[in-house]
């Protein structure tokens, strides 16, 4: 057993200040220690103090929660709530319980705001109760701030680790987590050109033509469509490439298997243009 002063709980992770602490009163199932464990780590919380648990063993946990070691190593156990937040210059409870008397309550993404601007100030508790019964009216009292999850009404209850992650991520996004790029393609690739473009209308225009799917559309109608789809669609090269292959392979296909093509485009008939009607000299 340790106390929060004696704990190196910041050996791994973010400096100490720049995140809560996650405290867990009398959690009775490993499973759901292992979860928060788990979300802690997801969400950038580096620090773990458990309320007299019901069970504990850092084995199951780490084969639950896989690569957690370093973090569950650190894990505190203390005897009370009391003792585990009496560094925490402030603290914050998750509740499913309404209470009578006049007390500051807050949902959780404007208690993240909050919490986030009281880091400066010292060690800040995020404190979730038991599985079947929260926390006590005494244990209550103890912390400063109620955090309530808007569910529905007819079903109102969740479960501990669903609760301490929807608070997680709310922290972890008012700490600048959401801002983090998302990961690029594996290999990107440049706008198509317009001339790939046209190459790849005028290979559908051909496919279209040999399974006579313009046997009752006008060709010119149908690819005009056809260009306003592929323009608002905004394809890469690599893209572009891939469905102009589509319909290369139309056409092929059908001359592999020895089936006769419905018809093939007019020689003189050239690619539908959307660019507007031409003008001769004489419209001058």
């Amino acid at each position: 057993m340790t106390s929060p002063s004696s704990a190196k709980d910041d050996a791994a992770g973010p400096p100490a200040a720049a995140a809560p602490i996650l405290v867990l009163v009398n959690p009775q199932d490993i499973v759901n220690i292992a979860s928060a464990v788990r979300i802690a780590r997801n969400f950038g919380i580096p620090r773990m103090r458990l309320v007299d648990p019901e069970v504990f063993d850092p084995w199951r946990i780490e084969g639950i929660a896989h690569n957690t070691a370093d973090f569950v190593a650190r894990i505190q156990i203390l005897p009370s709530l009391e003792s585990a937040i009496a560094d925490c210059v402030a603290t914050y409870v998750l509740t499913g319980r309404e209470r009578a008397a006049k007390r500051t309550t807050r949902r959780p993404r404007e208690a993240a705001a909050e919490l986030a601007g009281r880091l400066a100030d010292g060690p800040v508790a995020i404190v979730a109760g038991r599985e079947d019964s929260g926390l006590t009216n005494a244990e209550l009292d103890l912390c400063g701030t109620l955090v309530t999850i808007a569910t529905d009404p007819s079903h109102p209850s969740l479960n501990l680790a669903q609760a301490v992650a929807i608070m997680a991520y709310e922290i972890w996004q008012v700490r600048g987590g959401g801002l983090a790029p998302l990961k690029p393609p594996r290999r990107a690739a440049g706008p198509a050109t317009s001339a790939q473009l046209e190459e790849l209308f005028a290979d559908w225009h051909r496919a279209l033509w040999a399974v006579d799917f313009f046997k009752t559309r006008r060709s010119d109608s149908v690819m005009r469509s056809l260009r306003e789809i592929i323009f608002r669609a905004g394809l890469d090269g690599r893209e572009a490439s891939l469905v102009r292959a589509m319909g290369i392979e139309v056409t092929r296909y059908l001359e592999r298997v020895g089936a006769p093509l419905a018809g093939t485009p007019p020689a003189d008939t050239p690619s539908p243009d959307v660019r507007g009607p031409r003008h001769s000299e004489d419209d001058a």
